[in-house]
């Protein structure tokens, strides 16, 4: 399907130099009505030079003729021949500079929330390696202590309705080997952005979250049978034998 050259500069055209409603130019160019409302109040691309559609082959002036007539009419963007699947595209998204840092943060959120997205499936939205995912869905990525995830759609770096698409795929391919208990740890993306950040650890004691104190074998094993005594009594205490200390003297002494 074609797509319309300029269509903020169409619809200044159109404003300034047609009677068709906000609501066909907003149709027509995919903008939002208010916004179409603002170029015509000054609001909106103040200093865009309008572009003719009708004489760059983009639109029959008897389209607009039928939507000056009739107000809900749709204008129907002329064919080109050479826009022919120009929407489909090859290899990774390109993403601007200013957004690349923020890929990590992208892929780590689509990997914990959802799982059922492939290595390929990720590449497409946000635009990155096959070998970049890999690393931080092992955490092997070199900074993955720093890294938080962030939504790819809050971060611009793919559209809402791409991200339900490819969710959408992903999960009627997986539905056949996924059991109860993964399905039901799959989220909508209003979910996942209600739950709280995961807890992370300080790179200096990871690999410590199993340790303890305490010592691990059972108290029972080496208990003390002296802990029920009571000690109070110092003769007690000592053992000491019964008797009269003098007697044991005298019977000692080789004199007697």
């Amino acid at each position: 399907m074609a797509k319309l050259l300029h269509p903020k500069a169409t619809a200044v055209w159109l404003v300034d130099n047609t009677t068709l409603t906000f609501k066909q130019i907003a149709d027509f160019t995919e903008m939002h009505e208010l916004e179409v409302q603002g170029i015509a109040d000054g609001d909106v691309a103040a200093g865009v030079k309008g572009f003719d559609p009708v004489a760059n082959n983009q639109l029959e002036q008897g389209e607009i003729d039928k939507g000056e007539k009739d107000v809900l009419y749709k204008l129907k963007l002329k064919f080109n021949p050479a826009a022919r699947d120009e929407e489909k595209r090859r290899g990774p998204r390109y993403t601007p500079l200013s957004k690349r840092q923020d890929r990590p943060a992208a892929i780590l959120w689509l990997v914990k929330f959802h799982p059922e997205l492939s290595d390929g499936q990720i590449g497409k939205l946000v635009g990155t390696t096959k070998p970049t995912i890999q690393a931080i869905r092992e955490r092997t990525h070199w900074n993955i202590a720093n890294i938080q995830p962030i939504d790819p759609v809050a971060l611009g770096l793919c559209k809402q309705s791409e991200l339900d698409a490819a969710v959408a795929k992903a999960s009627k391919k997986s539905d056949a080997v996924m059991n109860d208990d993964e399905r039901r740890k799959l989220v909508s993306t209003e979910q996942s952005l209600g739950m709280d950040p995961e807890p992370r650890l300080p790179s200096a004691i990871e690999g410590l979250e199993t340790f303890s104190l305490s010592d691990p074998r059972d108290d029972s094993d080496d208990e003390d049978p002296r802990d029920d005594k009571n000690y109070a009594d110092a003769d007690s205490f000592f053992n000491l034998p019964e008797g009269d200390d003098d007697e044991d003297d005298d019977s000692d002494d080789p004199r007697r």
